[in-house]
């Protein structure tokens, strides 16, 4: 071609690939490069030897410049960024070096070659004052060099070459940029992605007919295709052939789905060495490539033409395969996260053999590398090739191939369902090697959780609030939590975030108001709150399963009979008594059965947020050390200082403003005691004991006096059944199931299902104790508070319901409603209440995430707080002057970090994914605020 054609050229690049321009001095290649590329993508060798000497034509600084050239064009490849190598590249060992980057990072080396006339590199030199005084010799040099190198590219190892002769080539050419054959990350399925089938045909069928699929049948009834009604995309992991008894239907059926678009197919080694046997390549003859042989034979005679495109169908697959927007990656033998979306020699080998550590097992069978232990990739890998008696999950990776073709099973993952669907093997169609066992734990047996997975400065990435930084010294406290004093790892799924007070209140007597409440919620935008109940207890989250066998599957617990876990806000155990502990999920167990949740959820656990009462229960610590020995300070005192100063007055001595003061005092301190009490009393009372007793009566009893006192421990059989009596639970939110988050179901939802614990609850002791009256319709709703709100009955049994109100914080009568029952609730002795967003996860207008709750603690309950005496109104002044930004942005934290969490433990993500999540709430947890906010 000439320098006068002008014919378009159109240069095929893919989108993550090294491109390495070659030219002599002078030949255009910067100008190239800034036309067809961005500029972030190109590095200059001119640029890197100015940034190492300030002058771009200090030859003396060449080798410091080239290394910083392939310093920075690695750090880029390794990012999966296109890279674009501007200098000569005329020299073999030069282009060595980078061919050797490419492989490194396992992208496709293209080099673009212009090859330009010695005039017109000479005369763009002499144009230029840096390049006046170059010498002609050196383009002379770079032209040779150039002419004797393009006869060698290709066999160098450059995937493509593009070469460009003349000007008008060059300046006529364009670059079109080209998706990798892997890439499939605009595929979003959903897909069934189906495990080495080994020419079981009849066990595919009947598969993908439990999937839904409907067979396409030729005239000879043979499959020859199948679609799915509902356009669900079925991916096979490869080993189609080989050992089973029909090879040739699978294959047929297979290449029929793929070319319709209803299947995707990535090769296994079997069809790899298939592919170069029908190439005329020698090939062993064994692993049961020859009764595939075999059955081609029989398929030559009535279509001989079968062959041809079985062997155009293996040339045509891909190593692997990217989809669901870099969710999914599908590999026969399983793929390391540096080589997804990459291509090279190295990837497919992997992709097909995976990696053996060199030595050999009993059986004569490589040893493989575990290499799915390991894995923390963010994408799961979904693969086959080392059969296992059953699939299961570990670490975000799972083996498809449980063995069919040797008596096992064919078995498909529904995506994104994270569903296994699994058909029995007709019959044993290839005796095995050795026995089917997992080489590696699967499932909850998973890695363990490491060091590095938590330790140090992290940062966490959230669905709803992006990356969440965790500073290294608040890791270290976290650390020294989780390892001394939690529960097992495995069973701790979720620690439930802090809550941010209502704004402060500038009203007389308050300090927070529920007017505030309202206001902060209608400015941003949120219309629908609910007002729940606050329960004054301690914050505890159930791990509970339909049974013990669940807990060992799913979460990998290690005691027999234990069907979950109760635990503090901190992750440790609420009880020391592990058959408490059972009692209590025993009978959550029992209520969600009865509420025939199970079924309707999907799950056969379910993890709960809840309020554990009575606060003594838990508090017994900070009772006698800090509450009780306030009041029994106050009750010591303040009889003999008030007898004294009456008698002082009474002898006419001016002491009236003291008195006064002294007692307002004395009051301030029977409030603060008074408060605490109502929170307090005895566990173990049958219901009829506790029936009708004030609050103050019971927490006498159980604070043991002025001075407090331990609560006493739960009787056995106390409550009539488990021995329950006085502990209550009170479930706000359910939080995850099997496959789903339940925490963004809206809270009247949320409310509904609890409500039907509680009534089947109720029916559950009716039923024990022979009442055939009582019923969960009647027990379930107490009808008629202060404003006709209608909130679910109380009861006697374990569980407790939370009194609500819904209100619009865009009516005024609403909003006054909702004073006037937090005024109510207080009165009574209530802490206070909690507001929250109707639904779940509300965002502002500028799509700002809005706190999900706010509390509104009551005046008396405040006194605990912030001391006997921060009513007076020169304390509260003083107290008003609270900081509380930096206690919300802890709660927007810990709440996006909760969020996902169950996220990740919904979609059965591995153990340290959901763990990096969970021990980020903990270590925000001691981050220096206030405690008292």
């Amino acid at each position: 071609m000439t320098d006068e054609t002008t014919d378009e050229r159109v240069l095929a690049v893919p989108d993550l690939a090294l491109v390495v321009l070659v030219g002599a001095t002078g030949s255009g290649k910067s100008t190239f490069a800034a036309r067809h590329f961005k500029p972030t993508e190109v590095i200059s060798s001119d640029v890197c030897r100015g940034l190492v000497s300030d002058d771009e034509n200090d030859q003396g600084a060449s080798a410091d410049a080239f290394e910083l050239l392939h310093f920075i064009a690695g750090k880029r490849l390794a990012a999966g960024r296109l890279t674009v190598v501007d200098a000569t590249n005329v020299q073999s060992d030069s282009r060595k070096q980078l061919i050797a980057l490419a492989r490194q990072y396992d992208v496709l080396p293209v080099a673009i070659v212009l090859d330009v006339p010695e005039g017109v590199c000479a005369e763009r030199n002499a144009a230029r004052p840096d390049r006046a005084a170059l010498p002609r010799h050196v383009i002379q040099r770079h032209r040779r060099e150039l002419q004797r190198s393009l006869r060698h590219l290709e066999r160098e190892g450059f995937r493509t070459v593009h070469v460009l002769r003349g000007v008008a080539e060059v300046e006529a050419a364009t670059v079109a940029r080209e998706r990798r054959y892997n890439d499939l990350r605009h595929l979003s399925g959903p897909f069934d992605i189906i495990g080495d089938v080994h020419g079981c045909r009849g066990e595919l069928e009947s598969l993908l007919g439990d999937l839904g699929y409907e067979l396409r049948r030729d005239e000879e009834g043979r499959a020859v295709g199948a679609a799915h009604p509902e356009g669900r995309t079925a991916v096979f992991v490869g080993d189609l052939v080989d050992r089973g008894p029909d090879s040739p239907g699978v294959l047929r059926l297979v290449m029929g789905m793929v070319a319709d678009g209803s299947a995707l197919c990535v090769p296994g080694n079997h069809e790899n060495k298939l592919g170069r046997y029908l190439a005329g390549t020698t090939v062993k003859l064994a692993h049961g490539l020859p009764e595939t042989i075999e059955q081609l034979e029989h398929e030559d005679s009535r279509d001989p033409d079968f062959r041809a495109r079985v062997a155009a169908f293996i040339r045509s697959l891909v190593s692997h395969y990217v989809l669901d927007g870099g969710a999914l990656v599908v590999a026969h033998a399983g793929l390391l996260e540096k080589y997804h979306g990459r291509q090279s020699g190295r990837v497919r080998s992997f992709a097909l053999y995976g990696e053996t550590t060199g030595e050999t097992d009993a059986f004569g069978l490589p040893v493989r590398y575990p290499w799915a232990e390991d894995y923390r990739g963010r994408a799961a890998v979904v693969y086959g090739h080392t059969p296992v008696p059953r699939a299961t999950w570990l670490n975000n990776t799972i083996c498809l191939d449980t063995g069919c073709v040797f008596g096992g099973a064919l078995t498909a993952l529904r995506w994104p369902e994270r569903e296994l669907v699994s058909t029995p093997a007709e019959k044993v169609w290839y005796e095995p090697v050795k026995p089917l066992v997992s080489e590696a734990p699967g499932g909850t047996d998973g890695r363990p959780l490491d060091l590095n997975d938590v330790a140090g400065r992290r940062v966490v990435e959230t669905r709803e609030l992006g990356r969440v930084a965790v500073k290294e010294e608040n890791a270290a406290a976290a650390l020294e939590v989780m390892s001394r004093f939690a529960v097992d790892p495995s069973l701790l799924a979720y620690l439930p975030p802090t809550m941010a007070p209502c704004p402060t209140s500038s009203r007389d007597g308050y300090l927070e108001h529920p007017a505030e409440a309202f206001a902060a919620y209608r400015a941003d935008g949120v219309r629908q709150v609910v007002c729940q109940e606050k329960h004054m207890g301690s914050r505890a989250v159930a791990l509970v399963c339909r049974d013990a066998g669940v807990a060992r599957e799913r979460f990998g617990a290690t005691t027999a009979e234990v069907r979950g876990v109760l635990h503090t806000r901190t992750g440790r155990p609420f009880f020391a008594d592990p058959a408490l502990t059972d009692r209590v999920l025993g009978r959550l167990a029992e209520a969600v059965d009865g509420a025939g949740l199970w079924a309707e959820l999907n799950t056969d656990w379910l993890l709960v947020d809840a309020e554990l009462m009575p606060w003594s229960l838990k508090a017994e610590g900070l009772l006698r050390g800090q509450y009780a020995a306030v009041g029994a300070a106050s009750r010591a005192v303040f009889p003999g200082v008030l007898d004294a100063l009456e008698a002082a007055a009474g002898r006419g001595l001016e002491v009236t403003e003291l008195l006064a003061r002294q007692r307002e005092r004395a009051a301030d301190a029977e409030a603060f005691t008074e408060a605490y009490r109502r929170y307090c009393w005895r566990v173990g009372d049958p219901p009829e004991d506790r029936a009708g007793q004030s609050a103050g009566q019971l927490a006498g009893r159980s604070a043991g006096g002025p001075a407090g006192g331990a609560p006493d421990a739960p009787a056995p059989g106390a409550d009539g059944r488990e021995g329950l009596g006085g502990i209550r639970l009170a479930p706000f939110q359910l939080l995850a199931g099997q496959g789903r988050n339940l925490a963004l179901l809206p809270h009247d939802d949320q409310l509904a299902l609890i409500d039907r614990l509680i009534a089947a609850e109720t029916d559950l002791l009716a039923a024990a104790a022979g009442d055939v009256h009582a019923g969960g319709a009647a027990a379930g709703v107490e009808v008629g508070d202060a404003h006709g709100v209608a909130t679910p009955g109380r009861g006697h049994g374990l569980l407790a319901s939370t009194r609500r109100l819904y209100v619009d914080t865009e009516d005024e009568a609403s909003v006054a409603a909702g004073i006037q029952w937090w005024l109510d609730l207080t009165a009574a002795g209530g802490e206070g209440m909690v507001v929250k967003p109707v639904r779940a996860g509300a965002r502002t207008a500028g799509g700002k995430l809005v706190q999900p709750g706010l509390k509104c603690r009551g005046p008396e309950y405040l006194r605990l707080v912030y001391g006997p005496e921060y009513a007076r109104p020169e304390n509260l002044e003083r107290l008003r002057e609270r900081h509380l930004p930096h206690k919300r942005s802890l709660a927007l934290r810990e709440y996006a970090l909760g969020l996902e969490g169950l996220e990740r433990l919904a979609g059965a993500e591995p153990l340290w994914r959901v763990h990096e999540a969970v021990f980020a709430v903990l270590a925000l947890e001691s981050e220096p605020v206030d405690p008292r906010l």
